[in-house]
């Protein structure tokens, strides 16, 4: 073989062994983000798909110039300081907090270096996430949706939607940090407005069950449930058994409503998660969570269904309608 052929054989030989190299190198070189969610990765598709829209916005795109950890617990809370003592070990560039407060919890626990982003319902500043809203302080920030105030306006628009209320259920989960914060500021609340409220609680889907049994001697004549990750898991089951048992609800956001149930209010998930998305961008580029504000939802809901009002032979007042974001027929 003539020399000139030979250097060009071995430099093309060592071109190809060189390729896979560098594509490693790529890839050892992208930013990780760890993500943890205490729910399935089903259930949390379309909020996950909106994280990544952020991410996509603030240019960033998953498997082109950043790579994503993800850890779902499926349910399984006391799996979570595990799956967040591993995305520390892994050394990841930053942890997104979602599905519920004990996700940024667990993370929080884990470490006290690596970012946190967080989806929190409560107020972080209470709960000792951060110092303050505008100067976090610490390696968290993120988004706060402070449901305690939405769960007032939705007890608000039950007593709009059914006028004659004079009592409510309300279901919530007690494993919940804001459990006891909430309900007292709701009975609060519903007292100044002269409506009794019947407690009830439910930690699984079973105990929903068991709940809405309980209803019945209470003659409740609507049913206030609690913004929390349970209901969205279980959102086919709620809205089946408050049409079962013929009871006006109303929820935290659309996805009950879009499998039957009443009328929801709320935050838009995906308009949560695709803030989470240009914050862990923000990191990404070198911004410190301590010096990053915490941010509240600018994305509100009104989500009425038109059929399970009728099928509750509940007459939609029109100006309830007007201000409706969405209706399903």
């Amino acid at each position: 073989m003539p020399d000139v052929r030979r250097r060009e054989l071995i430099g093309l030989l060592g071109s190809a062994a060189a390729w896979p190299l560098a594509a490693r190198a790529q890839q050892a070189a992208m930013p990780v983000i760890g993500f943890l969610n205490s729910q399935s990765r089903q259930e949390w598709r379309r909020p996950t798909a909106a994280f990544l829209q952020g991410l996509a916005d603030a240019g960033y795109v998953e498997d082109r110039n950043v790579a994503i950890e993800y850890r779902f617990a499926e349910r399984r809370f006391d799996q979570l300081s595990a799956l967040a003592a591993d995305l520390v070990q892994r050394q990841v560039a930053v942890i997104v907090t979602s599905g519920g407060d004990a996700s940024a919890r667990a993370a929080k626990t884990a470490t006290d270096l690596i970012p946190i982003v967080f989806a929190l319902g409560g107020d972080p500043v209470a709960t000792g996430f951060v110092a303050s809203l505008a100067r976090p302080g610490g390696n968290a920030t993120g988004v706060t949706s402070l449901f305690a105030t939405l769960e007032l306006k939705r007890l608000e628009f039950l007593r709009e939607l059914v006028p004659s209320l004079s009592t409510v259920a309300l279901l919530a989960n007690p494993d919940n940090a804001r459990f006891v914060g909430d309900i007292k500021k709701i009975q609060e609340a519903a007292q100044s407005m002269g409506v009794a409220v019947h407690v009830l609680t439910a930690r699984t889907g079973i105990e929903f069950d068991l709940a809405f049994a309980a209803l019945a001697p209470r003659r409740v004549d609507g049913l206030l449930v609690m913004s929390d990750p349970l209901v969205i898991s279980e959102r086919d089951r709620l809205a089946s058994l408050a049409a079962r048992h013929a009871i006006p609800a109303i929820y935290q956001n659309r996805e009950l409503p879009a499998v039957g149930g009443l009328i929801s209010y709320g935050t838009s998930l995906p308009g949560v998660y695709r803030q989470l998305g240009v914050i862990a961008a923000r990191i990404l580029k070198g911004a410190k969570p301590a010096d990053i504000p915490v941010e509240q939802p600018t994305k509100f809901e009104l989500v009425i269904n038109l059929k399970a009002a009728r099928a509750l032979g509940l007459d939609v007042p029109p100006t309830l309608l007007a201000r409706a974001d969405e209706v399903i027929e």
